[in-house]
Parts: structure tokens; sequence; C-alpha cells
């Protein structure tokens, strides 16, 4: 039967794990045998989200990734050689062609089998070229690189169907090379936002150059962050120099620095003051000996 206004769109069949789940909780943590179910989760809450302990059935990136169901009509941002989404309906968008990609794959001796067919691509990473709207949005180390983190958030809602999800894979700062770098605000995002901002701030170029370390996660995780500020003047005047000879074109550094507790709070307040209609459904920590989070935007 067609699809009619009493008969409205079914939503692909979607089931996400909770953050905390008790029974995975004790399988993957042997040390806490004996607790009770109200005593796991006092722990997960005090000590081991922070301590990056699994607490749900997802393994791995890809297993969340996967939570997208085959054959629902998606959307890869940035997906250079390794896409996580597949399958004839998945579709990808990126500031390169597909040709590109295999070149800087190459440049990179990187394998390139697996650099997809781009559908979309804007070399100022423009959302507004895709022409459709898709049930599920995905990318990976993405949101971080957006100059103005509220529009792309509004780009995004305008791919997304009704209910429709984002799903993000976004650097933990304490894990990667933003250690160093103190957590976006609020104030720094609609600053950005009502500035209309397309290409990088100052700012995030000298902080990208001068302040980042080593992007080894295990030994963050082993509190071995590297060298704070380490040959600072050289560096400076470096970023000061392809700052100026850009002559205002778009230098891919990270604009934005979060924590899951700090995603936490400020997309809930985005949420909260109708700057966005996305809202968080899943927000599932940094795993021990990893860098990034995963998150669940549902419009």
């Amino acid at each position: 039967m067609p699809l009619t206004a009493n008969h409205p769109r079914l939503e692909p069949r979607l089931e996400l794990p909770p953050e905390f789940e008790s029974r995975d909780y004790l399988l993957y943590n042997a040390d806490l045998s004996g607790l009770s179910d109200e005593a796991l989760a006092d722990h997960y809450a005090r000590f081991g989200a922070d301590e990056g302990r699994r607490a749900n059935s997802i393994a791995s990136r890809a297993d969340f990734a996967a939570l997208i169901p085959q054959g629902a009509a998606a959307l890869e941002i940035g997906p250079f050689c390794n896409p996580l989404l597949r399958g004839r309906r998945a579709k990808y968008f990126d500031v390169l062609s597909h040709s590109v990609l295999v070149e800087r794959a190459t440049s990179l001796d990187i394998p390139h089998a697996d650099v997809p067919r781009i559908d979309y691509v804007s070399d100022t990473g423009d959302l507004s070229i895709v022409d459709r709207q898709f049930d599920f949005v995905l990318s990976s180390h993405c949101l971080e690189h957006q100059p103005d983190l509220v529009t792309h958030l509004r780009n995004v809602e305008r791919l997304l169907r009704p209910r429709g999800r984002y799903f993000l894979l976004v650097p933990d700062k304490r894990y990667c090379f933003d250690h160093f770098l103190n957590e976006s605000t609020l104030a720094d995002v609609l600053e950005a936002f009502e500035e209309k901002r397309t290409y990088h701030s100052l700012k995030s170029v000298l902080e990208h150059r001068i302040l980042t370390t080593h992007n080894e996660a295990v030994q963050h995780w082993a509190h071995d962050h590297g060298e704070y500020m380490q040959d600072y003047e050289t560096r400076t005047a470096a970023a000061l120099e392809e700052y100026r000879s850009s002559n205002g074109s778009y230098i891919d550094v990270h604009a934005w620095y979060f924590t899951p507790a700090s995603a936490r709070v400020l997309l809930t307040s985005l949420r909260t003051l109708r700057f966005t209609e996305l809202e968080i459904e899943r927000l599932y920590p940094t795993r021990k000996g990893t860098n990034e989070f995963w998150l669940v935007l549902r419009k």
C-alpha cells in the first residue's frame, strides 16, 4: 500500500544499546564480580565511565556504525579511504573527489581500494549541495573541523528526514593531540555562529599549530601527554605566516575541543536555546586506549 498522509513513512528499525547495561558491565569487568546491579550502576557513574570501561554491547567503532540498519538511506560525510557505511543506498560527501582521494591515499602510503565514489563534492564543505534527505547521516572526526558548529548542525538537520539520526564519532581532547587545549564553550560556538564563520579563526590556527601534542591514545591514557608548547616561537611564526598567506582560504585545523561530558552540556544547551533541533539520544563515552566517543543525535 502506498504511503499517504494517513499512513506515515515507516522508520527503519533501530535498536540503540543503552550507555550502561549492568550485565554487560559485569561481563566485561570481572573485577566487579559480586556487586549488585545498583552498585554496578553507581560504580560506572562514579568511576567506570572516566576509566574507559566497556558498559554495553558495542565492541568497536565499526559496531557503532553498524547500528545504522543495512539498506537505510544514509549519507557519510568525509569517508576518505575507509568508509564506515556500505550498501547500495549509502551515499558519500567529501571536500575531495574520488580521484583526488586516491591520490592523497597513495601519497600517504595508505591502501586506497576502498575509497568510495563520492556522490557530492564541495571543496568548501558546503552540505547545501546535497539535494535529498536521509534517515541517517554519519561523520567520523568531522565535527571538530567545522568553522561554524551551529550552521553545520543546521545543515545536517536539513538533510535528515523527521526523526532521522546523526551518528558522530568525535575525538576526546584528553586522549588525542588536542590534550593541552581547553574545552570549547557555548560562548565560543555562538561567537562563530554570529560571525558566520566559513574559515578558521587565527586563534584556531595558532592553537592547532602551537599547542597540539602527540596523537597516541594509549600513551595519553598512561598520562604521557608529551611536551607543552614545544618549540613554540618557531611554530608561532610559521602559523602566523600560514594564516596570512592563506588570504582567507580554508586551513584544515580543529576548531572545537570536546570531552564526552562537555559535549553533552554544549549540545544540550544548543538544543535548549533553539539553535538546533538535534537532541542527544545516546552518548557512549570514550573507551580506554582509544581517542573518540560516539554520539547519536535525533531530529
